[in-house]
């Protein structure tokens, strides 16, 4: 999607108003931002953060409107992946992370020393 001057300002200006938990969602760099923004939308309590979502949705066109009318279900944030950002040596990366289920799922590998499977 190709973001307007307008839209830039908003999305940043939803960054600036967001909790410092849903900050590292909210970026221009993010493919789904304006998922994440229509999830913020729904748990948040802020007027003005509201409002501010509510035009970014309304510039973005298509759509998006009416997706603020809907309700976000927790299934449909579940199986959505989520971004955060990392910085490394002064390269900004954005990262899928993985549910906290995923990892419980894993089978054990058996360790191997010395060519012997150990307990």
């Amino acid at each position: 999607m190709n973001y307007s001057k307008a839209m830039i300002d908003l999305i940043s200006e939803a960054r600036r108003r967001a909790t410092s938990e849903d900050k590292p969602s909210i970026k221009l760099a993010n493919p789904d931002v304006l998922t994440e923004l229509n999830r913020i939308y729904h748990g948040s309590s802020d007027t003005v953060l509201k409002a501010i979502i509510k035009e970014t949705f309304y510039l973005a066109g298509d759509r998006w409107p009416d997706k603020l009318l809907e309700e976000v279900e927790e299934d449909e944030q579940a199986k959505g992946p989520r971004y955060i950002t990392k910085v490394y040596r002064g390269q900004t990366q954005l990262i899928e992370v993985a549910p906290e289920g995923s990892m419980t799922n894993k089978p054990k590998t058996a360790r191997i020393y010395r060519g012997q499977a150990i307990a």
